[in-house]
C-alpha cells in the first residue's frame, strides 16, 4: 500500500511540474512572437540601448525564445534548452543592472529589477531539475535541490521590491485596480504585503511550496484583472504615460504571466522536497 501511495505521489507531482514547464513555456513563446512580429524588445522589460541592427538582434533574442522554450517541452531537448535558457535569461536581467548604479534611491528602479529577477529564478528551477550537470564541479550549487534553493533565495529577494513598489506607489497601483472592485487603496496596500510576506518566507524557505503558490495567484489576478484582454483594445491607456496600442498591456501580461509561472515552476520544485524526480517532458 505504501509503495502504490509513494507512486501516485510521484506521478501527482511529475504532472505538476509539467504542467508548471508548460505554461512556462508558452507565456515565453508568446513573448517571442511578439518581438519577432513587432521587431522590438519588450519596452522596459528588456532596456536594450539604441544601436545600428537593433531590430535585427531584437527578431534574433524573439526565435531564440520561440525555439529554446520550445525545447524545453521535449525530452530529448530540454537539458540543452535548459542549459542556454539560464544565461540568457541572465543577461536580461543584467540589462537592469545600470539603473541600480545610477539611480539606487528609486524603488521603482529595484522593481524593474525584481521583475526580471524572478523570472530568472524560473530559469534556475529549470537549470537545477533539467540540465542534467549535478556531477559538474562548476555548476554544481546550481543543480539539483542546491540550485532549486538558490532559486527560492533569488525569488524571495527579487519580489520584496515588487511588493514594496505596491506601498511606494499605492496611488497608481490603486488606479490600476480594476474600478468594480472596492477598497481600490486597501488592496494597493493588501497585495503589496501578501508579496513582500510570500518573499520573506521564500528567502528562509519557511513553508516555500505556500508562498510560491500564493505569488503565482496573485501574479495570475495581476494579469488577468490589470492587463487582461480588455486592456489590449482599450481606446486609452490603462497606465497613464504608456505608449497607445496593444503592445504594451499585452507585454506587461505576458511578463506577469511569466513572473507567474516562475513561482509555479518553484511551487512544484518545493513540493516534497525529498524527491529527486524531475520534470516529465512530453516524449519527442
Amino acid at each position: 500500500m505504501a509503495t502504490i501511495q509513494a507512486a501516485a505521489a510521484n506521478v501527482s507531482q511529475t504532472g505538476e511540474k509539467q504542467v508548471a514547464l508548460s505554461l512556462f513555456s508558452f507565456g515565453m513563446i508568446a513573448l517571442g512572437i511578439l518581438t519577432v512580429f513587432s521587431r522590438q524588445f519588450a519596452y522596459d522589460w528588456q532596456p536594450v540601448p539604441a544601436f545600428t541592427g537593433r531590430e535585427v538582434v531584437a527578431v534574433l533574442c524573439g526565435l531564440f525564445m520561440i525555439l529554446c522554450s520550445a525545447a524545453l517541452l521535449f525530452r530529448s531537448t530540454a537539458s540543452i534548452a535548459a542549459r542556454l535558457m539560464l544565461p540568457f535569461l541572465l543577461v536580461w536581467l543584467a540589462l537592469k543592472v545600470p539603473a541600480l548604479v545610477v539611480a539606487p534611491q528609486i524603488e521603482g528602479v529595484w522593481l524593474n529589477f525584481g521583475e526580471i529577477g524572478t523570472v530568472f529564478a524560473g530559469g534556475l528551477v529549470l537549470f537545477a531539475q533539467l540540465a542534467e550537470l549535478e556531477g559538474s564541479t562548476m555548476f554544481a550549487r546550481l543543480s539539483g535541490q542546491r540550485g532549486i534553493r538558490a532559486a527560492q533565495i533569488m525569488f524571495g529577494l527579487s519580489v520584496i521590491p515588487i511588493g514594496l513598489a505596491h506601498l511606494v506607489y499605492s496611488g497608481i497601483t490603486a488606479t490600476m485596480v480594476p474600478s468594480w472592485l472596492p477598497f481600490r487603496l486597501g488592496l494597493a496596500y493588501l497585495t503589496g504585503v501578501a508579496q513582500m510576506a510570500c518573499g520573506v518566507a521564500l528567502l528562509f524557505a519557511f513553508m516555500p511550496r505556500l508562498a510560491a503558490l500564493a505569488e503565482a495567484s496573485l501574479c495570475a489576478m495581476f494579469a488577468f484583472l490589470v492587463w487582461g484582454p480588455d486592456t489590449w483594445f482599450a481606446a486609452v491607456p490603462k497606465f497613464q504615460g504608456s505608449p497607445p496600442g496593444f503592445r504594451f498591456p499585452l507585454t506587461a501580461f505576458l511578463i506577469t504571466w511569466i513572473v507567474g509561472c516562475a513561482a509555479l515552476l518553484l511551487a512544484s520544485a518545493s513540493a516534497r522536497s525529498g524527491s529527486r524526480s524531475a520534470p516529465g517532458a512530453k516524449g519527442s
